[in-house]
């Protein structure tokens, strides 16, 4: 009983919060809820029937193993229940998922006492998705053994029955208008970085939506009631929707608000939101949106001005004017007909959405999410193998587009060498919609309790023996070891390390707990420029291989299956040409290749929902990263580094001696998998050596979305990301476009809070910091910090280098704080003093989640996020803000209290090397 009175007390807990009892996943509290429904005098007995029934959640939790074993005995009636009949019983298992239900399932069927029960059950396994290796074999060798319901079954897989009676899609699904926002709206707004420790109790996270703004909550809930027929479409108005972080948990509170119940019997689990943008919906965002069986719309509503001569109108400050289209204002009514793929507002067509509703898009909204369609084209293909027929055509073909005589980019060539399931021989190009087996993936520690969450629900195990490596981070809730840390991380390192994933923590505590930031260690376990890799993260966009970030739901669908579906996207090509400056930085590269862009584009982001193929040429994939890093910024929706044969060895030469080092720690697991990875290593080092397969290159005669030439002569000072804070058009404002050199600042901009860390930086960057101290010291005595300056280097590895080389002490002799792996801060900071602050390796400021600049700072960071109230709230009067430019600037900021003068920052940076990047020479086509 005391596991129970424990729940009940949490119950009373969270109804002073507003909130429903919490679904049970632990198979203690289960098995004493049922010990009281057999009890028929319980006083608990009643409650603990709904626990039972609409409140345990399905999957591989514990929970439902037990569960699943005792509505068996309620079928075979050796308990008898008169609220769960058999029959109830049977749909109880229908909605449990897989895993100990399906077992369930198949015991049921494979059992010969009772043909009645058999073919109820075999029903039931009709239905379902989710069935793995174990649960097929023992359908197979039954059919094998003369056992015709077996046979059944599988028949009915082969002909995917469980897709093709499910009722049809709506034709007309009629929407009311919601706008969010003007301008961009991040995921932050709908899952607040802040909240992070909450994201896996789905009940509780969702009051964080809007950032906790009830008004606007309660406007959503008015909606609801106002058109209870209808669902509610959030918008993001002149701007782009789910811009920013991968979040799986955005979507969920979206799908909670305004979304449809997945099932009666699982709690808080909504699925089918449908959201819009002016400028549609981030890449990242739309996968996420499918994970749910949502519609994400791409409005343009509002399009750019042009004059009778048909060119663009600028305004004063030289922005592209625009004018809107059509209305969508809060409360508008809107039809969705899905047949003719249209948007209509009464019986006036708006818009073709047919991008929004694909055949296969169609098929995941049919299906519930796309969870239940990949799984199922697995399980037909496996039925009609056993079977040895063909694959019956139930699922849309997938789309396979091949253009003679066309050469291929570098993404269309590492899609064609891990696609599996086309036509053979066929080579494919942009828009093939393709299934591709994947070699890394990476979890995060913020979104990892999601995806632990997902690979229960979709009942899975263990990792593919597809997938070369998995890892599973700590660096997202590194800065600050909290109790709500505490609680959460080592459940979830736990239960990913027994999964097969390598983890940052050792559940055993044999090893040192590696904090690192994760994009920056997939970018050293990913050793093939062949390779592909999906991250829980955003800023998954490794400068080898091609990388996805993806949310938590798509990284469990990766570690389960080893795959992933998804079209080969178009391609812009980025090179370069002319000299940098001395006293240039990689970074200012990286902002004025946005910049110049827009610029040879009249205002259009060409790099949007597209591969950015840049041909870096000399840079190692370490310096190379801040360039394909920021392309998420840049919204696209990965990023390709095209490499010399002999950067590309070098590059892979350090990633093989970092995962020794991993290895040497101790992090490898049973199977070795960190070894495989050095041994991948030293054989691609090997073809590229001899010849025998150089580093990938695109053809000569691919075919480009667009090409974009960046003229490193036109970079004549630092280049600073600004989020425009008081710019009079909403839509302006946090958009990552605004790029501003740093003469705009006249020197006189006050800089609160300096930040050098983040995924943007490399341990160059360090080297950078110190040999700037020393040279300030040098040129006036001291070194003096008008503002604080907090350091975050991105890998332990990168500290015990810079030990080794000196630089390390130079930090230390300068820094009022050092970090304590042995007595890492409980609390997150909230005053700074004027100092340097040596910081955790970790994300720290740039995730928001733990620690924050004081609110209305004006920072100057090297992080990639400058969203409202990201790493800086607003304070009563004065807004926060968030600049985002290199190292050099930001150290100096920090300094001189306020934005340097060139004079300044010349003299500060004066005989250090920034960067050695300048234009290959060598053609980086075949």
């Amino acid at each position: 009983m005391q596991t129970y009175n424990d729940y009940i007390k949490e119950i009373e807990e969270r109804k002073a919060l507003g909130l429903n009892p919490k679904p049970i996943d632990a198979a203690e509290l289960t098995s004493e809820i049922i010990a009281q429904i057999k009890d028929s005098d319980n006083p608990h007995r009643e409650d603990s029937l709904k626990f039972f029934i609409y409140n345990t959640l399905p999957g591989t939790t514990s929970a439902a193993g037990v569960k699943a074993e005792f509505l068996k005995e309620i079928i075979f009636g050796e308990s008898v229940i008169e609220e769960i009949t058999p029959d109830f019983a049977f749909e109880q298992l229908s909605h449990m998922k897989g895993g100990p239900s399906i077992k369930v399932l198949l015991d049921l069927v494979l059992d010969q006492k009772d043909f009645e029960i058999a073919k109820k059950a075999a029903e039931v396994l009709k239905t379902q998705v989710f069935l793995y290796e174990a649960d097929t074999e023992r359908l197979e060798s039954a059919m094998k053994h003369g056992c015709p319901i077996s046979k059944e079954i599988i028949e009915s897989y082969a002909q995917a029955e469980f897709f093709t009676k499910l009722p049809e899609v709506d034709e007309k699904i009629d929407v009311v208008t919601y706008i969010a926002g003007i301008g961009d709206i991040s995921t932050d707004l709908l899952s607040p970085g802040a909240d992070a420790h909450s994201r896996s109790d789905r009940e509780l996270h969702g009051q964080c939506i809007f950032e906790h703004n009830k008004d606007m909550q309660q406007e959503v809930l008015a909606l609801k009631e106002q058109h209870p027929d209808k669902r509610v479409m959030l918008i993001a108005e002149k701007g782009t929707m789910g811009v920013g972080s991968s979040r799986m948990s955005g979507v969920n509170n979206v799908a909670l608000w305004t979304g449809v119940s997945s099932s009666p019997y699982v709690p808080f689990i909504n699925i089918a939101p449908v959201i819009a943008g002016t400028n549609g919906i981030a890449p990242i965002f739309l996968t996420t949106v499918g994970v749910t069986g949502g519609i994400g719309i791409d409005l343009k509503n509002w399009v750019t001005k042009k004059d009778a001569d048909g060119k663009t109108v600028y305004d004063a400050d030289g922005e592209p004017v625009l004018e809107q289209v059509y209305s969508v204002e809060t409360g508008t009514v809107l039809t969705i007909n899905t047949k003719e793929k249209k948007l209509y507002h009464g019986d006036v067509e708006l818009k073709d959405i047919s991008a929004a509703l694909t055949p296969q898009k169609m098929e995941f909204i049919k299906a519930g999410g796309s969870y239940a369609v990949v799984f199922g084209k697995k399980l037909q293909t496996f039925a009609c193998k056993v079977l040895g027929i063909d694959v019956p055509q139930v699922y849309a073909p997938s789309k396979e587009i091949s253009i003679e005589g066309q050469g291929l980019t570098a993404v269309e060539k590492i899609f064609n060498k891990n696609a599996v399931g086309t036509t053979p021989g066929k080579t494919l190009h942009t828009g093939s919609n393709v299934r591709v087996e994947v070699n890394i993936v990476g979890s995060q520690d913020t979104t990892g309790l999601m995806t632990s969450q997902e690979l229960e629900m979709m009942a899975a195990k263990v990792v593919s023996p597809i997938v070369d490596a998995s890892y599973q981070s700590g660096c997202h809730t590194a800065s600050v070891w909290d109790d709500k840390s505490k609680a959460n991380i080592p459940k979830l390192m736990k239960f990913m390390n027994d999964f097969g994933l390598i983890t940052a923590r050792d559940p055993k505590g044999e090893y040192h707990a590696m904090t690192d930031v994760i994009h920056k260690v997939l970018n050293d376990i990913t050793v093939d420029d062949w390779d592909i890799i999906i991250g829980g993260d955003s800023h998954t966009r490794m400068s080898k291989g091609v990388a996805f970030g993806a949310d938590s739901g798509t990284v469990a669908l990766a570690l389960a299956t080893g795959e992933a579906t998804m079209p080969i996207p178009e391609s812009v090509k980025v090179t370069f040409k002319g000299n940098m400056r001395s006293f240039m930085d990689f970074r200012d590269v990286v902002h004025a290749t946005q910049q110049q862009m827009l610029k040879q584009f009249g205002g259009e982001n060409v790099f949007q929902g597209r591969i950015i193929e840049v041909h870096i040429g000399t840079l190692t994939s370490d310096q190379a990263f801040t360039f394909t890093d920021w392309t998420a910024e840049m919204k696209a929706k990965a990023s390709i580094c095209i490499s010399e044969d002999e950067t590309l060895i070098e590059s892979l030469e350090i990633s093989r001696d970092r995962i020794q080092i991993m290895i040497n720690k101790g992090m490898d697991n049973e199977k070795q998998v960190l070894q495989g990875l050095v041994d991948k290593a030293n054989a691609r080092i090997t073809e590229i050596k001899t010849g025998i397969k150089p580093a990938l290159k695109p053809d000569a005669n691919a075919n480009y979305y667009a090409e974009v030439v960046i003229d490193l002569d036109e970079i004549a000072e630092p280049m600073i990301a600004d989020p425009d804070v008081n710019n009079d058009d909403p839509s302006k404002r946090y958009t990552h476009d605004t790029i501003r050199p740093l003469s705009y600042y006249g020197g006189t901009k006050q800089v609160d809070l300096g930040f050098v860390g983040s995924c943007m930086v490399h341990k160059g960057d360090m080297k950078i910091l110190a040999q700037m101290l020393k040279n300030i010291e040098a040129q006036h005595g001291k070194v003096e910090f008008k503002a604080p300056l907090v350091v975050a280097p991105p890998t332990y590895n990168i500290v015990d280098e810079l030990k080794e080389e000196g630089d390390w002490e130079v930090l230390q002799k300068y820094s009022g704080f050092e970090f304590d792996d042995s007595a890492p801060k409980g609390l997150a900071r909230t005053k700074y003093e004027n100092m340097l602050y040596l910081e955790r390796p970790g994300c720290n400021l740039c995730m928001g989640n733990q620690e924050k600049a004081e609110p209305g700072d004006t920072v100057m960071a090297t992080s990639t996020r400058l969203f409202q109230g990201r790493v800086v709230k607003d304070a009563d009067g004065k807004k926060g803000e968030s600049l985002l430019s290199s190292t050099p600037v930001v150290v100096l900021s920090t300094i001189l209290g306020r934005t340097p003068t060139m004079a300044e920052y010349e003299a500060a940076v004066d005989g250090i090397v920034l960067t050695k990047f300048k234009p290959s020479q060598k053609e980086l086509v075949i």
